[in-house]
């Protein structure tokens, strides 16, 4: 990939999370019959979607490959355990990582195969989380933190690992807010 990038600028698809607003899916399609009898809302938990519903995603893959990216991010902003226990679903953060990865890799290696061979690469995404290291979730109390150091890089890590583990070439630390939080990711991922 370096060879390539030191020749020409290499293009990163878009956002994901647009582009899954724009199917307007309902409870039901995030749920799959595999979360049909969850306790949680699901509607909005993005990454579950490659478990639920993988030809969205595959689609959303496949539409930024045709329009000229030569990375695509995996479903996973999100799909880290601190997030994902909003949704209950904290447990499922391997999986779904790694699911991810293998889906994107699959759509960028069947790509590439229908486009003479032109290699696409997979860029792990991996969010902010929902707590930060830096700022208090108190008003009242500006020393509060809700998160510690050790849990977060165990977080990143835990996804880190699993995307690898499905094939993404890069990890890729995106839209975090808070500096601390993402020495955490970087600790992580290295």
């Amino acid at each position: 990939m370096l060879e390539i990038m030191n020749r020409r600028i290499v293009v990163l698809d878009g956002a994901m999370g647009t582009m899954i607003q724009r199917q307007a899916l309902s409870e039901d399609d995030f749920r799959g019959s595999r979360f049909a009898g969850w306790d949680y809302r699901l509607k909005g938990c993005n990454d579950l979607l490659v478990l639920t519903c993988p030809e969205v995603i595959k689609n959303i893959h496949r539409a930024y490959l045709d329009a000229g990216a030569d990375i695509i991010e995996t479903d996973t902003f999100n799909a880290n355990a601190i997030s994902l226990a909003d949704y209950g679903l904290g447990n499922y953060v391997p999986e779904i990582n790694y699911m991810a990865a293998r889906l994107a890799r699959a759509t960028a290696d069947e790509w590439s195969l229908s486009h003479g061979g032109a290699k696409r690469w997979v860029a792990g995404s991996m969010g902010p989380t929902n707590r930060s290291l830096s700022i208090s979730p108190s008003v009242e109390d500006p020393a509060a933190r809700n998160v510690a150091w050790d849990e977060l890089v165990s977080t990143y890590t835990c996804q880190a690992s699993s995307l690898i583990a499905g094939g993404a070439d890069m990890l890729l630390i995106e839209t975090v807010f808070d500096t601390l939080n993402a020495k955490a990711a970087l600790c992580a991922a290295s």
